[in-house]
């Protein structure tokens, strides 16, 4: 099982909200009403670790370790979400997220494949770790600033962990470990191409709730991410290239196999899908 050792590496270098955020440093003349509001979205978004482990718990049923890795990952998420609520009340209190406002995100996913999921999930992680390094950049209040650069490295050590399940599949599943990783990899790794950013935040997840499917879309600003994302923290091309490195870098070491372009993913994508289509089929891909 590998929740045991995650558990004892991530609480080996787990933050305290008390002592480790520099409150005293805060310089209220280095915050703006724009940038304050973004805080509040992010809050909002983060709360959304509720709604992501019912699916993760529902989906994972019969993986008892992984399901109790979600213990870990859910009081990690949730305290980045208690981490932005608290900045707010002691500084901008008038913009504090409301009980309403918050359980606004908590809804059904559909049932997904779980590989799938845990590929989402880990490109995710990688996604918000650069996002979150942006906006530290971004911000030039010293107490927030800190907290965003505290929450980058929650994002990256998540994603080693999930890293570590993907691994573990691999040996389980073979290649449908493989098609399922590749597939999902080629999609997160494409975002340039796509008219929103592309993160699980971001995606429809309930048919029945269309179009107010998604976390963003249940936001009381619907729209804020795109703008923060294009116009505040600017998050460009420069850096699109930095998450489409990782992913396809974490693909290379995962499938002991070069991927240099997205292009070569999804080559690989196809012929692990080729792979392991049904004898009884005859012919023909796995469903793209």
């Amino acid at each position: 099982m590998l929740y045991p050792e995650l558990f004892k590496q991530l609480e080996a270098v787990r933050w305290n909200m008390d002592r480790d955020i520099p409150w005293d440093k805060f310089d209220a003349t280095k915050l703006s009403d724009e940038q304050a509001q973004t805080i509040k979205m992010n809050a909002i978004t983060e709360w959304s670790a509720l709604p992501a482990t019912e699916m993760f718990l529902r989906d994972n049923r019969e993986d008892s370790d992984f399901s109790a890795f979600m213990s870990v990952w859910f009081f990690e998420e949730q305290k980045h979400s208690l981490v932005l609520i608290e900045y707010l009340k002691r500084f901008r209190p008038d913009l504090v997220p409301t009980e309403a406002e918050l359980h606004e995100v908590r809804f059904d996913f559909d049932p997904a494949p779980a590989l799938e999921t845990l590929m989402m999930h880990f490109c995710g992680e990688i996604r918000l770790n650069h996002w979150y390094r942006r906006a530290s950049e971004w911000h030039n209040e010293p107490v927030i600033k800190a907290i965003y650069e505290t929450l980058s490295r929650d994002e990256a050590r998540h994603g080693g962990a999930y890293l570590r399940y993907m691994k573990r599949a691999m040996a389980k599943f073979g290649d449908e470990a493989r098609a399922a990783f590749a597939k999902v990899g080629v999609l997160m790794a494409s975002a340039r191409r796509t008219a929103q950013a592309l993160h699980p935040t971001n995606l429809h997840v309930n048919a029945k709730l269309f179009p107010r499917d998604t976390i963003q879309s249940r936001l009381p600003d619907p729209e804020w991410l795109e703008r923060w994302l294009d116009t505040q923290i600017q998050f460009d091309s420069v850096w699109e290239n930095k998450v489409v490195e990782r992913i396809l870098h974490n693909m290379s070491l995962l499938m002991d196999r070069s991927f240099a372009t997205v292009q070569e993913l999804n080559r690989f994508r196809k012929e692990m899908a080729a792979r392991i289509v049904s004898p009884s089929a005859g012919e023909g891909l796995a469903p793209a």
